[in-house]
């Protein structure tokens, strides 16, 4: 059976391209389809991949105004040739769910959420710098965008959601169930450590919509020792107000961030995410998370046991948790969150999605899968067997 992997775009590194290269792992002979790449920001377990490009690549000065080509993407995910590929796995926060597929082939779309800057337009772009042009035209090109989102969202045969918050926006939006399976996490290479130094943690892209600004306010107001490892188009506004006491790391090596996870006090996730693959990276290294208590995090976090929430979007609410959580009455205890962390771990990721492909694909079929393949039945990771390849 031949297998396709298809992603919005891979220029940036978060946790949607970890998922990608967890795929990578899983389909290795797999072409990997996207409108563009840095590889500069490529993972390292995706240097070596078949990566296919759309036209949007030789577009100029790509690396820095992408997001200025944004009516481009729908066309050029539209254009890339899938019509010889039995299955299509789409990795989809805004296009790559769009694909269109052979008129025989099966396709499940793994969603990080329904397109975000079109369906929560005010939240994602009411703090970017934009000039006073693509501002203005920004409503209608929108407008546009989510008449096109909703047209193609028959697309895919299957809907993945990362969340119980995505699967709900899935049905509000598209109309379509969706089953929900959690993005992996690579647990078992992070190594708790009993003490904690003396500061808290952020690990994240510096985008506007993550709402780290609120969390520098209530570090700035308590003066407590707070590290930020990330980079992205807030940083500069983020360093203009942060007193002495926050400090900016930004880019780490992947070694680097898991010795930091290790040893901090507590990650702090201000903002909404969709999943939130940030938090379970630290509960792998032992450490608790306070969490704004809405979207991915309400999946992951057990209050008392990896972590404690805030309920308000608001400073006064995420300095309140702070407090609590320094009078020391959390007992929270590095061995146990790792272990809690374990059933997230990217081994249990892909046995879940081994299953819904095959029993998805035989249901699809009117005959075996090892007979439509022209190769022995793939079996998931552990079986001995590398699975469904490219051919």
């Amino acid at each position: 059976m031949k297998t396709a992997i298809i992603h919005d775009y891979l220029n940036q590194l978060g946790g949607a391209e970890r998922v990608v290269g967890v795929l990578h792992e899983m389909f290795p002979e797999a072409p990997i389809f996207t409108t563009i790449v840095d590889r500069e920001t490529l993972l390292p377990e995706l240097a070596s991949a078949d990566i296919r490009l759309s036209w949007m690549q030789k577009l100029p000065g790509l690396r820095r105004h992408f997001k200025k080509y944004l009516l481009f993407y729908p066309s050029a995910i539209e254009s890339l040739d899938l019509r010889d590929f039995d299955l299509l796995i789409s990795s989809s926060s805004a296009f790559a769910k769009s694909a269109i597929k052979g008129e025989k082939a099966l396709h499940i779309c793994y969603c990080y959420t329904p397109m975000r800057f079109a369906w929560d337009y005010r939240n994602y772009v009411e703090k970017e710098s934009l000039n006073i042009l693509f501002r203005g035209a920004l409503p209608f090109v929108i407008a546009r965008l989510k008449r096109w989102d909703l047209k193609t969202s028959y697309r895919p045969d299957y809907y993945i959601a990362i969340s119980s918050a995505v699967k709900i926006r899935i049905k509000k939006i598209y109309g379509k169930d969706a089953e929900v399976i959690f993005p992996p996490v690579d647990v078992q290479k992070y190594k708790p450590q009993e003490k904690a130094d003396n500061f808290y943690l952020i690990v994240s892209r510096l985008n506007p919509y993550k709402k780290i600004d609120l969390a520098v306010e209530a570090f700035n107001l308590l003066g407590l020792p707070l590290k930020i490892i990330g980079t992205g188009p807030f940083l500069g506004t983020l360093k203009s107000m942060a007193r002495p006491n926050v400090t900016f790391l930004e880019r780490r090596t992947d070694q680097e961030v898991a010795d930091y996870y290790a040893a901090c006090k507590a990650l702090i996730l201000p903002g909404v995410e969709d999943f939130g693959i940030a938090p379970l990276e630290a509960n792998a290294a032992g450490r608790p998370v306070i969490a704004f208590k809405e979207g991915g995090a309400v999946d992951t976090i057990v209050e008392g046991i990896n972590g404690l929430f805030f309920c308000e979007n608001k400073v006064e609410s995420l300095i309140s948790s702070i407090r609590a959580f320094e009078t020391g009455k959390y007992n929270f205890q590095p061995r146990l969150i790792h272990e809690y962390a374990l059933r997230f771990d990217k081994e249990i990721f892909k046995q879940k999605m081994w299953k819904f492909i095959l029993d998805k694909y035989q249901a699809s079929s009117d005959q075996p899968i090892a007979k439509a393949s022209g190769t022995r039945r793939p079996q998931p990771p552990g079986k001995g067997t590398r699975g469904l390849g490219a051919g």
